[in-house]
């Protein structure tokens, strides 16, 4: 199962877990109350365990997405795309990173703002990025 299966079935989960609150109210809504009512008195008993089911699953998603991530660092994978954003206008632009050498300045296409690493970081992408450089997502030094 992947984090996208993980995460759909918690939502479904959770929509089958509120159902005896809504589904009498949609009952109502289209005329046929008396036999749903019934039926929402005993998915009401049904609420806890899908609950504790559809956090379970959206948990799992999420586990599985952070290791995905992490294991990509482990295995020399990285994401080649990051979108930067100006920190004076707000442009964003998808941008692929160099994969051997680091980008120091970088000239928003909105503003023309030259962008020059923060402290600490080695590159715009780092500072600026969605995703930091490709040496940093491997856990290597930068450049």
């Amino acid at each position: 199962m992947n984090a996208r299966t993980s995460f759909l079935g918690g939502i479904l989960a959770f929509v089958l877990a509120t159902s005896c609150c809504w589904l009498p109210v949609l009952a109502v809504f289209l005329g046929s109350a008396v036999g749903v009512l019934s039926l929402s008195e005993h998915m009401a008993r049904l609420s806890g365990p899908l609950m504790v089911l559809a956090l379970g699953l959206v948990g799992y998603g999420m586990y599985r997405h952070w290791r995905t991530k992490k294991r990509a660092s482990s295995t020399g994978i990285f994401i080649p795309d990051s979108c930067i954003t100006c920190p004076a206008c707000g442009h964003q632009k998808m941008e692929t990173m160099p994969v051997n050498a680091c980008q120091y300045f970088y000239a928003c296409e909105n503003c023309q703002i030259v962008l020059k690493p923060h402290n600490g970081d080695c590159c715009v992408f780092c500072s600026y990025g969605t995703e930091k450089c490709p040496p940093i997502q491997l856990g290597q030094d930068c450049c």
